[in-house]
């Protein structure tokens, strides 16, 4: 894959890769007890959100895909993260190394559509990478929000699962799934 196709542009945002420019305002980010409440339960530190971003870059150097940040088109203005990982995650799932959806932005643009828009791009983005493998994404069944930017998006209730202790539901997208909106 080349260099402009790790690049996303919609209306509104721009995806770009993450690097060291955008660790404080993931910094910001992460701490927010607003962010974490349902990833994680608790505020990240700037170790963990350090090994984050590294993991990111990670997964851009060893498997060409991976997390974008996501930067307000209009105001250059870091807004949150969103993209694709393969965590090696153990849920007793016949999934198990399909690219796992993510998303979190920043909690004075919620509300806008941005992760909607952004989630939907990436989407897109994977529909040309994998044409053929569905991807997943792991949510907390008290998260409404994600819960419902992940139906516009095409994911489906696949099945519930208890992961590091907390219930989580795992939702499935096909190729082509939730592509109007």
């Amino acid at each position: 894959m080349s260099h402009f196709d790790r690049q996303i542009d919609t209306e509104r945002l721009m995806l770009r890769l993450p690097s060291r420019d955008h660790f404080e305002s993931s910094v910001a980010m992460w701490s927010d007890s607003g962010v974490t409440r349902f990833i994680g339960g608790r505020p990240f530190t700037r170790e963990e959100t350090w090994a984050r971003l590294l993991r990111y870059i990670g997964h851009w150097q060893m498997l060409d895909y991976g997390y974008w940040v996501v930067i307000e088109r209009e105001t250059g203005r870091y807004v949150g993260e969103v993209g694709f990982a393969d965590y090696q995650r153990d849920l007793g799932l016949p999934s198990k190394g399909v690219p796992e959806a993510g998303w979190a932005l920043v909690p004075d643009v919620h509300g806008k559509g941005y992760a909607t828009e952004a989630v939907l791009a990436a989407t897109r983005w994977a529909d040309r990478r994998w044409p053929s493998s569905p991807t997943i994404c792991m949510i907390d069944p008290e998260n409404a929000l994600s819960l419902r930017v992940a139906q516009k998006c095409g994911y489906v209730p696949m099945q519930r699962v208890t992961y590091r202790g907390m219930e989580s539901m795992i939702c499935e997208r096909v190729v082509g799934a939730g592509q109007a909106g």
